[in-house]
Parts: C-alpha cells; structure tokens; sequence
C-alpha cells in the first residue's frame, strides 16, 4: 500500500504524525479485517430485514426459481422476499462504490433470475442509483461503513483521525429498514380486482 503524506514546512514533527495515520489506515485496510467488514454487513442487513418482513430466502444465489445465472461467476449475496417480491441483493459494507462492471452484471443477474434488484450500500453516486431505479429496483443506503461491534474503538478514532464515515452501532437503525418498506409498499404491483 502506498500513501504519499504532504505537511507544512513548519510542522517539525510530520514523520511520526505520518508514522500514526499509515498504521491506522494499515489496520483498516487489512485484508482480513475488510473481509470480517463485508460478513459482518450481510449479518446485519440479515437480522434487520426481516424486522420489516422481509424474509431471507436464499444465499450466495446463483440459481433462483428454476432459472441458473451461467454467463459468469457472479453470485447474489441474498434473496429477500416480501408479499410475493423476490429481491435480489447485494450488500457492500465498504469505503468504496461498488465497481460499476459488477453493478452492471448484478442488474443482469436479477434480470435473468426474475429478481427486483435490491442495493445495500454505504453509499452510491446518482448514476448508479438511477440504472437501479430504472431496472425496477432500490439502493438502499446506509451512509456508514459498518464496523463490528468489538472494534467501536479503532472505527471512532478512524472517524476522528481520519474523517471517515465509519460507525459501530448494535443494529441497523429502524429509519433505515423502514425506507425500503415504505418504498417497496408504494411499488406494489395493483392488486387486480
């Protein structure tokens, strides 16, 4: 990893202030916490959904409803269902957008599998929201990089040094589970009399 530091030349002691934020960003970029962060988003989108009835119907999907997804090795990270809704779900837990080559194969997957496309993220340009709007879809977003509840420690002094958006709370806030309700409400299809 490469980080290039840039200080006043007044500030005399720059080198262990750097010396500071590169292990702080070392720790956090470290692999296997990055990838403890990603499970420990899907854990708890999968206990908060289904405060709002969503229930969990399938993990790291490939396959749904007599449909098979074979163009690559892309997988759903969940299948959540409401009133007959099946939603086809990514949730990323990172810093970073989602890659916008996997976005574009995530909205396929959905086509092909007869999902609604479902994202959870920390956060995502208007771009990528809208290509979901108009696939049939929601991107719900969360804002905070989601730090397991042990490390409520380095994710506030990452919040602090660093001025990241990073938090380690209990749970997904209720706000959060009732914007996709609320939306998935107003998008159901019209009951035929």
């Amino acid at each position: 990893m490469k980080i290039r530091f840039y200080s006043s030349l007044r500030n005399r002691y720059w080198k262990r202030r750097a010396e500071e934020i590169r292990k702080l960003v070392a720790t956090y970029s470290d692999s296997t916490f990055t990838t403890a962060l990603g499970h420990h988003g899907e854990l708890m989108f999968d206990a908060a959904l289904p405060t709002g009835g969503f229930m969990p119907r399938g993990r790291k999907v490939r396959a749904y409803a007599g449909n098979e997804w074979t163009m690559s090795a892309h997988d759903l990270d969940r299948v959540f269902e409401r009133d007959g809704v099946s939603y086809g779900t990514e949730i990323k837990n990172t810093l970073d957008y989602i890659p916008i080559g996997e976005l574009v194969v995530k909205l396929r997957m959905c086509a092909h599998l007869s999902l609604r496309p479902l994202f959870i993220v920390r956060m995502a340009p208007r771009s990528y929201i809208e290509m979901v709007r108009r696939a049939g879809g929601f991107t719900l977003v969360f804002k905070y990089q989601l730090y397991p509840h042990g490390h409520a420690r380095l994710a506030e002094t990452v919040r602090e040094e660093l001025g990241l958006p990073v938090d380690s709370p209990a749970a997904i806030q209720d706000g959060t589970v009732q914007r996709f309700l609320n939306w998935h409400i107003r998008h159901l299809p019209a009951a035929t009399p």
